[in-house]
């Protein structure tokens, strides 16, 4: 039995097709969009509407979605503080590697913990990287409630759950915020693009 690390025989082959040759042949700059923000705030929806005009445009692009990875990369993970944390570096390791290919990659998690969100900005190393929150207060969502997931959080049928039994932690300084409150999924996704655009 040795005390050696699992990683500590394992070498990176020196492949010669690099993450800038993919970008130069797709004619795109690869990018992470991370969105994170309460259930119900809009992550999904303004991600999506983002993803449909970057798609018309040619770019060529993928979600990440939290219900989605949940469903398979991650469907052994429950909601416990640990869970979390490993949910966001297993999405932020696929991510990276999506944005190594080439892909603009538009990650939708609730990612709670600032700790989390800049270990996933740490992964993505030297790729365009932004931090995305979408906000809205929590009596919006709980009103909104699409999933019903507020209700059963205050019954306690749902624990961990971020913004009821378990914090949330709004970034300080995000990329972009975008407040759905005062703002339309259309004006949320111009947000995105516009800071996507600039030099």
């Amino acid at each position: 039995m040795t005390n050696e690390a699992p990683t500590s025989h394992l070498y990176m082959h020196g492949f010669h097709v690099s993450p800038e040759s993919r970008s130069r042949l797709l004619s795109q700059k690869p990018a992470i969009l991370w969105f994170t923000g309460l259930s119900g705030a809009g992550k999904s929806a303004i991600a999506d509407r983002v993803e449909t005009r970057l798609h018309a445009s040619g770019t060529l692009t993928y979600i990440l979605d939290g219900d989605s990875v949940r469903l398979g990369l991650c469907k052994n993970l429950g909601f416990s503080v640990a869970d979390r944390h490993e949910n966001v570096r297993r999405v932020a390791e696929v991510a990276k590697l999506m944005a190594d290919a080439g892909l603009v990659v538009l990650v939708c998690l609730i990612s709670p913990f600032r700790g989390d969100r800049e270990l996933a900005k740490t992964i993505a190393g030297n790729h365009i990287f932004a931090e995305i929150h979408v906000h809205a207060s929590l009596a919006a969502v709980e009103a909104r409630d699409p999933k019903g997931l507020y209700r059963l959080a205050r019954r306690g049928a749902i624990q961990h759950f971020p913004g009821i039994d378990s914090p949330y932690e709004k970034p300080t300084a995000p990329d972009v915020f975008i407040d759905t409150c005062s703002r339309s999924i259309n004006e949320g996704a111009d947000i995105v693009l516009n800071w996507l655009e600039q030099p």
